[in-house]
């Protein structure tokens, strides 16, 4: 069952540490690129102010943005910002973000996010967490795949897992770390292909993150994944 409550709690933890290592870069680091092709280290930050934002937008019944159109324009406007602008609507963003996810509501409600996508109102939480996770990982500042918390590494290749599960373009996969198992893509009798690593290298393979170094293949190649 998820638990929303100790999922904000998570996402503050999260953010707390994000907003800590972020406030040692400059001016000029913060307009270098970061790991995502095309942004830089601005435009990341700028996405996860916005993406709380339109997060407290899902949690009210409102669309989450107006347009992709215009998600993408707020994250060019805001990209070039100083540091301090930054960290400063980062802050306040996720701080709005918090006093929503304590308005009293129904979290079993559906609520619809970008591209027709829905999901239960309490795995909003989640979502937000992985945003902060993946996100300080592609700043490119020394937090590593290996450095997030256990509990999120786990429950995130779950849910990229259960995410690819039925895809008719990724064949039937074994996902596992040696200790747990995830199993992927098309259904069948038994799974045709194991890939077997370290979660830290599993998740960065399920989220585009990492390619296949540090990962074992069995039964095949390596399943290219669609794009998140």
């Amino acid at each position: 069952m998820i638990d929303h409550a100790h999922d904000l709690a998570s996402v503050r933890d999260a953010t707390d540490r994000l907003l800590t290592a972020a406030a040692k870069l400059d001016n000029a680091s913060v307009a270098e690129p970061s790991r995502l092709p095309g942004w830089t280290r601005g435009h990341v930050l700028a996405h996860l102010a916005r993406n709380a934002d339109a997060l407290v937008n899902v949690l009210g019944g409102h669309p989450m943005y107006a347009s992709g159109e215009t998600r993408d324009a707020y994250i060019e406007r805001d990209g070039p910002r100083s540091l301090d602008v930054q960290l400063t609507d980062l802050r306040e963003s996720a701080a709005r973000f918090q006093a929503a996810g304590t308005v009293p509501g129904d979290w079993s409600r559906t609520v619809e996010l970008r591209n027709g996508v829905t999901d239960s109102a309490s795995r909003i939480p989640f979502r937000r967490w992985v945003e902060v996770e993946l996100h300080h990982v592609d700043l490119g500042i020394g937090y590593e795949l290996e450095d997030l918390p256990e509990e999120f590494t786990e429950r995130e290749i779950g849910f990229l897992a259960d995410r690819f599960s039925e895809h008719p373009g990724v064949p039937p996969t074994r996902l596992t770390d040696g200790t747990r198992a995830w199993n992927t893509g098309r259904k069948a009798d038994a799974p045709e292909i194991t890939v077997t690593g370290p979660a830290p290298d599993l998740l960065g393979w399920l989220a585009g993150r990492r390619d296949r170094s540090g990962l074992s293949v069995s039964g095949g190649g390596l399943p290219a994944l669609p794009p998140l």
